[in-house]
């Protein structure tokens, strides 16, 4: 089974590339509280069909280049300030 992230497209510069922040909550071990942790993901956009503040689902892959191992899975909610 592959790890499936949702997160939001923050960057669309790149030709069929994405860049994607997810976030999760952690629990901080000595003290129990939780704190939201932040990962940066380059995600593989074959018809380049997100665009910034699109959320999506993306799924981990072989690696397809030096910094891409994700690709788009769907589209979950398009952002309606960019059309």
């Amino acid at each position: 089974m592959r790890k499936k992230v949702k997160g939001v497209v923050i960057s669309d510069k790149m030709n069929k590339s994405r860049v994607v922040i997810g976030k999760t909550l952690r629990q901080y071990p000595l003290y129990k509280k939780y704190y939201q942790h932040i990962t940066k993901y380059y995600v593989h956009d074959e018809k380049n069909l997100s665009r910034v503040g699109d959320e999506v689902l993306i799924e981990e892959t072989r690696p397809l280049s030096k910094l891409k191992r994700w690709r788009l899975v769907k589209i979950l909610k398009k952002n309606e300030e960019q059309q």
